[in-house]
């Protein structure tokens, strides 16, 4: 028998909690977070901040951890009468709720305590960023747009990644924060499809239960289209040079090819565009946005 299999035994309460949370997904909304926070290092004194990134990072996997946590513990009964997400940890009792709100818990700490060594505004602004995390997993219940709360929630990383290096607010932040969150709650449009039967049965609001899977798709595609000018924008706001821009073009190349793999009538490759393009798209911008700061002068 192995230690994941014995109620108690730590490593595999561990690897369970990692699947619970799918710490592999913080790939999404980390890279813009990175973009925020080197373009305000470049525009303060063109040095990377080594310390500073790292409590960046801190941040972000911290702060995403209790998110997700505490979407699973809240959503484990919704998550129970759906057969796509019957067999997650809560559900399956791979993991007690007591030992997920430990968990996240101990997530939430480390986001509070990595934002307290940044600066006195990261600290302050911290509990801030943490309401749509909690608010998120209810929203289904009581609106059709959950979508829009998790946008909001994800917009807040660019910002906070600008926050820590400069301890001041930035509009160009905010910029990007918008993209990004029009950007994954475009996706999350896409990724509901294909639970639209179960929440209309259980009363679950989304986009594609209330208005239909065609209406879904056609508003991520509006959302990606908005993603794209809104990156635009940050681009003319920031002085971009020609990797940035080489960037934007391989984001809604991007686009366009998830666009064209899932479509109202076909979401058969729903996950690759969920999680390969989309994983890729903030890989490919962030390495853009860098070599793009390297060669106007950031020093590393």
């Amino acid at each position: 028998m192995t230690t994941a299999a014995v109620p108690g035994a730590r490593p595999g309460r561990t690897k369970a909690f990692l699947r619970l949370v799918m710490i592999e997904h913080s790939v999404f909304a980390l890279p813009f977070a990175y973009i925020a926070a080197l373009t305000a290092m470049y525009e303060e004194d063109r040095s990377v901040h080594w310390w500073t990134l790292l409590l960046v990072t801190v941040c972000m996997v911290g702060l995403r951890t209790f998110a997700m946590a505490v979407n699973r513990i809240i959503d484990r009964e919704i998550d129970a009468r759906n057969p796509r997400t019957a067999q997650r940890e809560l559900v399956t009792g791979a993991m007690s709720v007591r030992h997920a709100w430990v968990g996240a818990l101990v997530a939430l700490v480390v986001f509070l305590g990595a934002a307290a060594l940044l600066n006195p505004l990261c600290l302050a602004l911290a509990p801030v960023a943490v309401v749509p995390m909690v608010v998120y997993p209810y929203g289904k219940r009581f609106t059709n747009f959950p979508q829009a709360i998790l946008g909001l929630a994800q917009a807040m990383g660019p910002v906070g990644g600008w926050l820590a290096v400069s301890g001041a607010w930035s509009w160009d932040a905010v910029v990007l924060g918008l993209a990004v969150g029009v950007w994954i709650g475009g996706f999350d449009l896409i990724y509901a499809c294909q639970d639209v039967d179960s929440d209309r049965e259980t009363g679950v609001g989304s986009v594609p239960a209330r208005f239909g899977v065609p209406a879904a798709v056609w508003g991520a595609r509006v959302c990606h289209v908005v993603t794209t000018a809104l990156l635009v924008w940050y681009a003319l706001l920031t002085d971009a040079g020609a990797f940035f821009w080489v960037g934007l073009v391989i984001v809604a190349a991007a686009f366009c090819y998830e666009h064209t793999i899932v479509r109202p009538g076909d979401l058969s490759r729903l996950n690759r565009a969920f999680f390969t393009v989309n994983g890729f798209i903030g890989i490919a911008l962030f390495v853009c946005a860098l070599l793009d700061l390297l060669v106007r002068g950031l020093t590393p």
